[in-house]
């Protein structure tokens, strides 16, 4: 649905977006993951014809984004930054306006109006100047738009951007209910929206793509992932010593202690190296020493640790100048 191959956009000496190699399938719901100042937001004016690349290809639904724009757009539903409309329309004037520059008929334009007024909850304000709205309504006036038409590929920049915990559910939910049946790219720094809906994650940073991976293979590359966190009971002088010992921990962390006169007790974190599997060394060591196991859990890693690692460490600063973290879309176009 959605193919890259070392597509570029350059602004003056900054690189926005360096090379992307990238293919999403229908089905996929994939979260582009990535700092502000990414490149993420310029890869998807790209990919919807709103943007020329500087080199390399992209194509979208079948169609080349260069050379032929207009069959993009026609094939795609998007949701650019900021949810952009007219001010002085209502959000009912607004989408009838969007269907008849999609040709849409007038029966079929009624029909869709009615679809996205529940799918986007407007319900109560479609007849309200959209400048009057809040930033959460005006972002879900933005949705049903791209909503409209019912798209096979949807390309969603920072869909959830403004809204309330309880408006961030909802936004959600209509995503993950579309998985299977579309190709969503959802752009977003939000990590628990990644693990909230999206069955594929790639991470880009100073506009290169540095990781892509379930959600699971993301958090299985964290520093934590299968550390075992325990809490023991009993005699546990040299239980920390006993477990630096045992093949594959690379580090025993104790976390907090106590002792009275019904014995001691101590909580205490296992890192393996390289994320390998040491809980049942673990669980063995605790049971040869007869300590009563008040608590035993296995940590599967945390994205924000991921996150972080991929997008300091392994992009090189050299590839843009500073000046690129302020803006996707500064400077001269080439």
């Amino acid at each position: 649905m959605i193919e890259t191959s070392k597509l570029k956009k350059i602004f003056g000496p900054i690189r926005a977006v360096d090379g992307i190699d990238l293919k999403v399938e229908k089905g996929e719901v994939l979260g582009f993951l990535g700092p502000n100042g990414a490149g993420k937001s310029t890869t998807m004016k790209m990919l919807t014809g709103f943007l020329r690349p500087s080199g390399g290809k992209a194509r979208v639904g079948g169609h080349d984004v260069v050379a032929h724009p207009l069959d993009v757009q026609r094939v795609i539903g998007y949701l650019p930054e900021g949810a952009p409309a007219y001010p002085d329309m209502t959000p009912v004037g607004f989408l009838k306006f969007v269907a008849s520059v999609r040709g849409m008929s007038a029966a079929a334009t009624k029909s869709a109006i009615e679809r996205v007024e529940d799918l986007a909850q407007l319900r109560g304000v479609m007849r309200q100047p959209i400048e009057t709205l809040s930033k959460g309504y005006k972002r879900r006036v933005g949705l049903a738009q791209a909503l409209l038409h019912d798209p096979d590929i949807l390309i969603l920049d920072e869909p959830t951007d403004g809204l309330d915990p309880n408006q961030k559910h909802e936004v959600r939910e209509l995503i993950r209910s579309m998985a299977g049946r579309k190709c969503v790219i959802l752009s977003t720094h939000i990590l628990e929206e990644v693990e909230a809906v999206c069955t594929r994650a790639v991470v880009i940073a100073r506009g290169k793509l540095l990781a892509d991976g379930t959600p699971g293979d993301l958090r299985s590359r964290a520093p934590g992932h299968n550390a075992v966190r325990i809490r023991v009971s009993g005699a546990i002088d040299g239980l920390m010593e006993t477990l630096r010992s045992v093949q594959g921990v690379a580090d025993v962390e104790r976390l907090s202690g106590s002792e009275d006169a019904a014995g001691a007790t101590m909580v205490c974190r296992v890192r393996p190296i390289n994320g390998r599997q040491v809980a049942p060394e673990v669980g063995r060591v605790v049971r040869e020493r007869g300590l009563t196991l008040d608590e035993f859990t296995v940590e599967q890693g945390k994205l924000d640790e991921v996150f972080r690692d991929i997008t300091t460490t392994q992009a090189r600063p050299a590839d843009r100048t500073p000046a690129a973290a302020s803006s996707d879309t500064s400077g001269s176009e080439s």
